[in-house]
């Protein structure tokens, strides 16, 4: 099995796991690409990392090396072209891991947003001990307008009842005993809106400038899922005018290069992000609610499961 964009923790892990399984891992920190492809060769399963996106180019020459099956270790999918990915020969899985630390995440990104924890933050550390301009506000007065409810959105929502907070949720295809309303009516009535659906091409710019606008004003919106669900020039405006209150972003539309690099003594080329870094109600963070130990052990151990599943029924049909 070889595993592509491999960073050191999880090395260290499927160095320790992949033995409990009888794989033979070969590991490199590189994402996959039409350079080093033959590290997959006499390989049926690949593993690759959700950072980069990989091209169909890329996607031939594994085939033509001989792999199978691809796993991503991501929930999202979005990064590969799946359809074209099957008509090569592969067939492409994702992982399943502990949906606590997007969820607690979320419910933290909530809590920074509604007390302006920004602003207080940036004020104390220049010993500006006042209180801040402006008052909090209580997650139990609030209205919290969930859009995906499948694993993370779930537990996003099992978290926010212990705060006593009303609850709206959509999903096109509701997996929960949540109050599900139509996505206008849950726009115009949450305080705030967070996103937990997958990207695809009926969610991409899920919230784009005509839904924004059917938000209620000054309210707050939280995206940990991914970054293109949001309408990043529509978002930029509607904080930049007042018509919203407040965003708070784990993901962010064209972060691929800039998120997981250390950018400080060098020119970031993205427009919205700067523009979003100068506003005092927004904060971002660099794609990490994902990053805990529990999900990252989750995230190895699925990844061999399912190249060892994948391999287990290719035999049979082969058999």
């Amino acid at each position: 099995m070889t595993i592509y964009g491999c960073g050191q923790d999880e090395a260290a892990l499927f160095r320790e796991l992949a033995p409990r399984f009888g794989v033979v891992p070969t590991i490199t920190g590189a994402a996959v690409s039409a350079k080093n492809i033959e590290l997959a060769f006499e390989n049926r399963c690949v593993s690759v990392d959700h950072r980069t996106r990989i091209a169909n180019s890329v996607l031939r020459a594994l085939s033509r090396a001989g792999v199978t099956y691809i796993s991503t270790r991501s929930v999202g999918l979005d990064h590969i072209d799946i359809k074209y990915a099957e008509s090569v020969g592969l067939t492409v899985g994702n992982v399943a891991y502990s949906p606590g630390g997007v969820a607690d995440y979320t419910l933290m990104l909530m809590l920074m947003a509604v007390r302006d924890a920004k602003s207080i933050i940036r004020r104390a550390e220049t010993r500006d001990y006042r209180l801040n301009d402006v008052r909090g506000r209580e997650l139990r007065d609030l209205t919290i307008g969930v859009i995906g409810t499948g694993r993370i959105g779930t537990a996003v929502m099992d978290r926010l009842r212990g705060f006593a907070c009303r609850i709206l949720a959509h999903d096109s295809r509701p997996k929960s005993s949540a109050h599900h309303v139509p996505l206008a009516e849950l726009l115009r009535q949450s305080d705030i809106v967070t996103l937990h659906t997958p990207l695809d091409v009926d969610t991409h710019h899920l919230l784009n400038r005509r839904r924004i606008e059917q938000m209620k004003r000054g309210a707050i919106i939280i995206n940990t899922g991914r970054g293109a669900l949001l309408d990043t020039e529509a978002l930029v405006a509607a904080l930049e005018s007042g018509r919203l209150g407040g965003a708070a972003l784990d993901v962010l539309e064209g972060e691929e290069g800039i998120f997981y690099v250390d950018c400080r003594d060098s020119l970031v080329e993205n427009k919205a992000l700067s523009r979003l870094r100068q506003l005092p109600n927004v904060f971002i963070s660099p794609h990490t609610a994902y990053y805990t130990d529990r999900a990252l052990a989750d995230t190895v151990e699925n990844s061999l499961i399912n190249c060892l599943e994948f391999g287990r029924r290719k035999s049979a049909w082969t058999g």
